[in-house]
């Protein structure tokens, strides 16, 4: 009877070890997933962090210097520049960088870039901004 029962516990050894090794191998898989998914998440997050602030400082500065040379020109009054210049730069201050989880992020970016291109038409500008991963590509 021993004999039959060992030969039992073999034979279901033989059966059961495709789903023991099919369990083992998903558990394997899924922390391995899931560690290259972490790691290439923060990679693609940098990145994509890193263009929209590097897009948002080119605007900052652009609104900046345009606002003081504006300012320093006493040969016409530029209101209508002016104000849209500090509401350009009022949106940008009130920019949540450091929340990633603000759900209204990408919608106030775009209002931001149209903020820009008004400004660039009022100030007669062709406005322009690329970034190339090569080297930096900033035109108006």
């Amino acid at each position: 009877m021993e004999a039959a029962a060992g030969a039992s516990d073999v034979f279901d050894a033989i059966v059961m070890a495709e789903e023991r090794f099919h369990g083992e191998g998903y558990q394997e898989g899924y922390a391995e997933g899931s560690h290259v998914g972490v790691i290439e998440g923060r990679r693609y997050g940098a990145l994509h962090g890193a263009k929209i602030g590097s897009e948002i400082g080119y605007y900052l500065g652009f609104a900046l210097t345009w606002q003081r040379l504006l300012n320093r020109s006493a040969e016409e009054k530029p209101s209508k520049k002016i104000k849209a210049l500090e509401s350009l730069i009022g949106m940008i201050q009130k920019y949540p960088y450091e929340d990633p989880t603000y759900d209204k992020l990408h919608e106030d970016l775009e209002k931001i870039r149209g903020k820009f291109k008004q400004v660039c038409s009022l100030l007669n500008i062709q406005s322009e901004f690329r970034i190339n991963p090569e080297r930096s590509a900033l035109t108006f």
